[in-house]
């Protein structure tokens, strides 16, 4: 497998310079893969936190070193432990510094543990008050090997509440003892779509397509939809009759992560954080926290971990603590259930309007739905036969909110809900080219300035915005050819008030004769440009559909009188 990288020899240490170089607060032990907080004198008195393991899985652990988290973390070769040599360099550094102790935090890996065993020992027979804390949350086996459950994600948790507990102050021991209990109120629990490969290795497993595997090495399954595959992982995390589950219960409080493993889009982890968010809710668990991102990967595996820890306030003050670490999300301190996360747009308060504009908007979409079998046929040899349809949902969309809202007094706000509408409802070239049309001549009505001249400037600039941006002009075979004509008339109005029905009738007249000129038009735009000329034997639809509208704008009015 490709890899953007020098050699499979050089990339680790190439890597923690990158992420020293771009984080400006971090620095480089000298002869070790170790990163270190660039500010150490701040450590002075308090107590340093250690961390580390093979690299593979950055973030982790570089890029939670920073002040409420981490105070070093070294690395070992590509998913291998760290040697006692490296380590221990480190927990000196910390204790020269002036660190009261040092806290090692150690995933459940056999080479990890003794590395770091060793070295803590070393670090002792140097004087150095050191602990060390084994983080062991992995949920995927039932009946787990005395070597005992792995280390994952979570850790990155107990990095997290150990760091603003150092950063307060408090001693060794009494970190330990917190995180102790806390570990035992987090599990996690993984799943992969591919393996991964060391570089200059082949992959670490093999995969069927279609195979999916929980929990990296206990079960396999055909993989199913994703709303199923994160119940799946919930349920097996919280089974009683694992050794290994979490015993979750209704009205528990819970922090989230949801961990890319390497290969996954974002748009993949934003579907899996919602289904994990509803499967917890409905389960009755309050979801207070969610972090969603690449945490602690796996190289280039496309795959997920999740991570849940129960907690109570004290622990999500801790979690809610600052840290400078890179790594680290910029997390909201609000609860996730029960905040609204959908939000209804500003609604525009303006004295209601008179029942002109309404009786016209209703005539205008009962005049396209009536057309819609009309539109659709003149489509068929020019499109895709659709377009009484998309007239058609625009119109339903409109009578559907003329139902629901007040009509807004000011014509100019009445045109930014109608292109709103047409925009999302209509769709396509068509959709636009409306909400083009509305959106520019919006501006030339206003409350005090509605009268016929306003009205003919506002039908102008909506023209010229369709010109500006579709790229069609008169001629072209498209909607202008039945819009541009009326709207010339129309301009005559800002010259010569008076006659404003004679004028709009003269207006409805040229509309229809231009949608009629189109039969004979050669297209050059839009999708009727790529047929034969010799098919285009019909009027265009658009154009009909413009002079429908200019039609029953004009029959409405004259209802009116």
């Amino acid at each position: 497998i490709e890899k953007l990288i020098n050699s499979s020899d050089s990339c680790v240490d190439e890597a923690l310079c990158g992420l020293v170089r771009a984080s400006g607060g971090l620095s480089l032990l000298k002869g070790h893969r170790v990163v270190l907080r660039s500010d150490l004198d701040n450590l002075r008195g308090k107590v340093a936190l250690l961390s580390g393991g093979g690299s593979g899985h950055e973030p982790a652990h570089g890029g939670y070193v920073g002040a409420g988290m981490l105070s070093a973390a070294v690395a070992g070769g590509v998913f291998a432990s760290p040697p006692p040599a490296s380590t221990l360099a480190a927990i000196l550094s910390l204790h020269n510094a002036g660190a009261s102790g040092v806290l090692l935090i150690v995933t459940n890996y056999t080479g990890d543990r003794l590395n770091f065993g060793l070295a803590a020992e070393q670090a002792r027979n140097h004087g150095v008050a050191v602990d060390m804390v084994i983080v062991a949350e992995d949920c995927a086996f039932d009946c787990p090997s005395k070597a005992g459950r792995r280390g994952l994600c979570g850790t990155l948790f107990i990095h997290k509440l150990a760091g603003a507990l150092a950063e307060e102050g408090c001693s060794l021991d009494q970190i330990v003892v917190k995180v102790t209990e806390v570990l035992k109120e987090m599990g996690t629990l993984g799943v992969s779509l591919s393996p991964c490969s060391v570089p200059g290795c082949l992959p670490s497993f093999d995969l069927p397509p279609g195979d999916m595997e929980l929990g990296l090495g206990e079960r396999r399954w055909r993989c199913g939809k994703r709303n199923e595959v994160v119940k799946t992982m919930i349920d097996h995390m919280t089974n009683p009759d694992s050794q290994s589950h979490l015993p979750l219960k209704t009205g528990d409080t819970v922090v989230v992560c949801v961990n890319n493993l390497g290969a996954l889009s974002s748009l993949e982890m934003a579907v899996v954080t919602r289904a994990a968010i509803i499967c917890l809710e409905s389960r009755g668990m309050v979801v207070a926290r969610v972090m969603c991102g690449s945490f602690m990967t796996s190289l280039e595996m496309a795959g997920v971990s999740l991570t849940l820890m129960r907690a109570d306030p004290e622990t999500l003050r801790l979690f809610d603590a600052k840290t400078s670490a890179p790594a680290w999300p910029n997390l909201s301190s609000a609860c996730v259930s029960g905040r609204s996360y959908c939000t209804e747009p500003g609604a525009v308060r303006t004295k209601p309007q008179d029942d002109k504009h309404t009786e016209a908007l209703e005539r205008v979409c009962s005049t396209l739905l009536e057309q819609q079998e009309e539109l659709n046929s003149l489509d068929r040899a020019a499109g895709d036969g659709d377009c009484g349809n998309t007239h058609a949902q625009a119109a339903t969309a409109i009578q559907e909110w003329l139902q629901e809202h007040v009509v807004p007094g000011c014509p100019g706000k009445l045109l930014l809900v109608l292109a709103g509408l047409v925009q999302e409802k209509m769709g396509g070239s068509s959709g636009a080219l409306y909400s083009l049309f509305l959106t520019a001549a919006a501006g030339h009505v206003t409350h005090g300035r509605s009268n016929a001249a306003a009205w003919a400037s506002a039908m102008h600039a909506g023209t010229q915005a369709m010109k500006r941006y579709g790229g069609a002009d008169t001629g072209d075979r498209t909607m202008l050819d039945a819009l541009c004509p009326a709207v010339d008339v129309l301009m005559q109005l800002m010259t010569a008030p008076g006659g404003e029905m004679a004028v709009l009738q003269t207006a409805v007249q040229k509309a229809a004769s231009g949608a009629e000129s189109t039969r004979d038009l050669t297209a050059k735009a839009g999708r009727a440009s790529y047929i034969a000329p010799e098919r285009l034997t019909l009027p265009d639809p658009g154009a009909v559909a413009v002079a429908a509208i200019f039609r029953a704008v004009l029959e409405s009015l004259e209802g009116q009188k």
